[in-house]
């Protein structure tokens, strides 16, 4: 069955039939959690949360957007709330988020790559996670919905609450400082 027959089938109750979209799609709700949280525990709880909001909300599917592209739009919804929610938390107390965490630079999680994928495929993902999470929260944000959800400026100045050129402006600055990131990391590597 596709996704459609899949989605009718779960709005009349049958809970296999959502079961098969969850098993079809969560590894991309995942992957969309971990590239704007940048920690594992999180990015599983989030697109947990995404997946029983999709259930909740399944009656509202209209299908003007495909399956995936509307419950990858929840788990981007939650994440933002997420960060939203912790940014707010280091302006209130950066002094105590130093202490928990040991220090207000956020550690990169380790990536345990695929074993199966190309060596270097991983390097190049390992590089560019690195540089995303050395990017401000604004940035990373921007680029993610610029880039991976291919969001237009309009929509993400909506979910951000800010202007169309501020978007623009850190789109820009984002994908300047990802540059100079990755060139960096690859200099640092060759030596």
């Amino acid at each position: 069955m596709d996704d459609e027959a899949l989605v009718r089938a779960a709005k009349k109750g049958r809970m296999d039939a959502f079961e098969e979209l969850v098993a079809r799609h969560r590894d991309k709700v995942y992957a969309r959690a971990y590239s704007m949280m940048r920690n594992e525990d999180e990015a599983v709880d989030l697109s947990q949360e995404a997946w029983v909001k999709g259930w909740q909300r399944l009656k509202q599917f209209q299908g003007e957007a495909s399956f995936v592209t509307w419950i990858t739009r929840i788990v981007i919804n939650l994440c933002l709330d997420q960060l939203r929610k912790q940014k707010r938390v280091r302006a209130e107390s950066i002094e105590q988020l130093d202490e928990e965490l040991g220090g207000v630079e956020r550690q990169m999680p380790i990536v345990n790559p695929n074993p199966t994928e190309k060596l270097e495929r991983v390097e190049l993902r390992q590089r560019i996670d690195r540089a995303l999470g050395q990017l401000s929260y604004e940035h990373r944000t921007v680029l993610v919905l610029h880039e991976f959800e291919e969001l237009e400026y309009k929509e993400i100045a909506k979910r951000m609450e800010c202007s169309i050129g501020t978007v623009m402006s850190r789109l820009f600055y984002a994908r300047r400082k990802m540059a100079a990131l990755l060139a960096g990391l690859k200099r640092e590597e060759l030596r």
